[in-house]
C-alpha cells in the first residue's frame, strides 16, 4: 500500500532482518512534499496475517449459533430508524442489507464483522510504519493485533464492537498520517472515518475528545489553528446528524441509555479487575508489548498526544463503566503497534538478536492459543461446560440455546391452546429472547412477541391482546398487572451450559387489570 510523503529512511534498511538493522528513531523524518515514498507501506506478510485472521473467523463462525444480540440486531434491521434507544443505525441497516444479499444465518452476518477484524490487523501494521518501525515490527504489530482476545472474539460477532474498533483505528491512522506525514488532507478521512464511527457507536465522540486533548496538550496543537481539522469535524457532524436529530426527537434515550450502563458496571469487582482485564484482553503474554508501547508513545514527543488520547480513554472507561473494559480497546493496534517498534529495536540492540526474536513471536501465539478455546467456538458444543463457569457466561456461552429455548415456549403456546386458553401475545423480560422467538420462531405462528427491553419497549405493543400472555423471563414484572400468573415450565440452556439464559421460567398471565397502553409506561427497562 503505497503512501506520499512517507519516511524517508533507505529501502534497504526496511529490507534488512532485524538482527543486522540498527536501532531506528521512533518517528521517522517527514519527506519533503511532493515527493513519494513506498517506507510506510505494509508488508506483504502482514496482509497475510490479516487474510489468514478473515478465514480463520469464518471458517468457525458456523459453530454454535447466534448471540442475543445478533438476533436482536436481525430484528432492529426490520424497524430501520435514524436511531435506537440503545445504539445507532448502522449494525442494524448492515445486518438488514446482508440478509438480503446472503441469507440471515450465523456465517452470513458475520462476514463484515471477520473482515473489520481483518482490517484492523492489516491497519495495527499501518500505525507501526508510521511510528518508525521496519518490516518486522511491522508484521509483528499485525500478528499481535491478530492474537488478542479482544479482536479474535469481536470479529466473531455480528454487532458495534467490530465496526467500534475498525473506526477507532481509521481516525487514529488518519490522524497520526495528518500530524506524523504533514498530509492535512487526511483529516478529512479521520472525519470520514468518525462520522461513520458515530454512526456504529456514540462511544466514538470519546475518542474525538481524547484526541483533541491530546493534540492542545502536545507540540501539535498549532495544528488546530489550521481549517483541516474543524473541516474534518464538520464532516464528522454532517454524517453524525441523522442519528443526533432523532436522539433529539426522541427525548435522547442514549442520555438514560449510558446512565444504566453506569449503573450496571460500577461494581467493586468491577473497579478492582477494570485495568487486569483490559490488559487481558490484549493478551495473556503481550503486556510487556502492551507497557513497552504506552512507554513508546509517551516518551516520544511527536506520539504523546496518541499517548494521552489513550490514558484518557482507559481513565474514562476505569472510571465510569469498568465493567465494560472493551471500550477502551479502539486503541489497542496503536499500543501494540508502538509496542512492535520498540520490541523491534529491543531486538536489534540484543547480543543473542535470535532469541529475542523467537520470544517476541511466540508471545502473542501462546497466549492465543492458551485462550482460544474460551473466546472461539474451537471445542465441541457438547464440551463448552467443560471450561470455566465464569467463561460459559460469556459471549460464547451465550451462543448456545436460542433454538431450544424457542422451542420451549412454542411447546406451552401449543399446550395452552390445546387446553383452551390460546395466548394472545408473548411478553420476555429481555430483548434477547424477544428477538429469539421472533427471528427463530417465524415459522411457528406465535402470537405477537413484546418486550420492555430497550428498542422493544419504543416499538410498544401495537395491536396485541393482553386476554392470554405466554410470559418468558418476566412474571416479575407482569404480576402486578394480572390477575393471575403462574408458571408452566423452566427452561435450562443445552448440554448442561452455564450461561446468562438458562433456567428461565415460561408462565402464563392472565386477567388483565388494564389494557397493554395503560401499564405499558411501566414495563420499560434499559440495560
Amino acid at each position: 500500500m503505497n503512501q506520499i510523503n512517507g519516511a524517508a529512511a533507505p529501502a534497504q534498511a526496511a529490507a534488512a532482518p532485524p538482527a543486522a538493522r540498527a536501532p531506528e528513531p521512533a518517528v521517522r523524518q517527514r519527506t519533503p512534499a511532493g515527493q513519494v515514498s513506498h517506507q510506510d507501506r505494509v508488508p506483504l506478510a502482514a496482509w497475510l496475517i490479516g487474510a489468514a485472521f478473515v478465514v480463520f473467523e469464518l471458517a468457525v463462525s458456523g459453530r454454535y449459533g447466534y448471540l442475543q444480540d445478533e438476533l436482536y440486531f436481525i430484528e432492529a434491521g426490520r424497524h430501520l430508524a435514524f436511531g435506537y434507544v440503545d445504539q445507532p443505525p448502522l449494525a442494524p441497516l448492515l445486518t438488514r442489507i446482508v440478509g438480503l444479499v446472503a441469507g440471515t444465518s450465523p456465517t452470513a452476518i458475520r462476514v463484515i464483522p471477520a473482515l473489520a477484524g481483518g482490517g484492523v490487523v492489516v491497519l495495527a501494521a499501518r500505525l507501526a510504519a508510521l511510528f518508525g518501525a521496519g518490516k518486522f515490527g511491522r508484521v509483528l504489530a499485525a500478528l499481535a493485533m491478530a492474537c488478542t482476545p479482544v479482536l479474535l472474539g469481536a470479529a466473531h460477532i455480528a454487532n458495534t464492537t467490530p465496526l467500534d474498533l475498525l473506526a477507532w483505528t481509521v481516525v487514529t491512522v488518519c490522524v497520526c498520517t495528518a500530524l506524523l506525514r504533514d498530509k492535512p488532507r487526511w483529516w478529512l478521512g479521520a472525519g470520514l472515518a468518525a462520522g461513520i464511527g458515530l454512526q456504529a457507536d456514540n462511544l466514538m465522540a470519546l475518542l474525538v475528545l481524547a484526541i483533541a486533548i491530546g493534540i492542545a496538550c502536545t507540540g501539535h496543537r498549532a495544528v488546530m489553528r489550521t481549517r483541516w481539522p474543524w473541516l474534518g469535524g464538520i464532516v464528522a457532524t454532517i454524517i453524525w446528524a441523522p442519528n443526533l436529530a432523532w436522539q433529539a426527537t426522541h427525548g435522547w434515550p442514549q442520555l438514560a441509555m449510558a446512565s444504566a450502563l453506569h449503573h450496571q458496571n460500577n461494581s467493586v469487582a468491577d473497579y478492582l479487575g477494570g485495568l487486569p482485564v483490559q490488559l487481558l484482553y490484549l493478551g495473556l503474554l503481550t503486556a510487556p508489548l502492551v507497557v513497552a508501547g504506552v512507554v513508546t508513545l509517551w516518551r516520544t514527543p511527536e506520539l504523546r498526544f496518541v499517548a494521552i488520547t489513550t490514558g484518557i480513554v482507559v481513565l474514562y472507561v476505569l472510571a465510569w463503566v469498568p465493567g465494560k473494559t472493551y471500550y477502551s480497546d479502539g486503541m489497542a493496534a496503536a499500543v501494540l503497534a508502538a509496542g512492535a517498534a520498540a520490541a523491534e529495536r529491543w531486538i536489534a540492540r540484543g547480543r543473542r538478536p535470535a532469541r529475542r526474536l523467537g520470544l517476541v513471536l511466540a508471545a502473542p501465539l501462546i497466549g492465543m492459543a492458551v485462550t482460544l478455546p474460551v473466546e472461539m467456538p474451537i471445542l465441541p458444543v457438547s464440551q463448552l461446560h467443560h471450561i470455566p463457569a465464569s467463561d460459559q457466561r460469556s459471549s460464547l456461552g451465550d451462543t448456545v440455546g436460542w433454538p431450544q429455548l424457542v422451542t420451549a415456549v412454542v411447546t406451552e403456546d401449543r399446550a395452552l391452546a390445546r387446553a383452551g386458553q390460546r395466548p394472545t401475545s408473548v411478553f420476555t423480560g429481555w430483548y434477547a429472547e424477544a428477538a429469539a422467538l421472533d427471528v427463530l420462531g417465524a415459522r411457528d405462528h406465535l402470537p405477537p412477541v413484546l418486550s420492555g427491553h430497550n428498542a422493544y419497549w419504543m416499538w410498544g405493543p401495537g395491536r396485541a391482546s393482553d386476554r392470554t400472555v405466554l410470559v418468558v423471563d418476566a412474571l416479575g414484572q407482569l404480576r402486578p398487572y394480572f390477575a393471575s400468573c403462574r408458571v408452566l415450565t423452566t427452561y435450562y440452556a443445552p448440554y448442561h451450559v452455564q450461561n446468562d439464559w438458562t433456567d428461565i421460567q415460561i408462565g402464563v398471565c392472565t386477567g388483565p387489570v388494564a389494557g397493554w397502553h395503560t401499564f405499558w409506561p411501566h414495563l420499560r427497562h434499559y440495560q
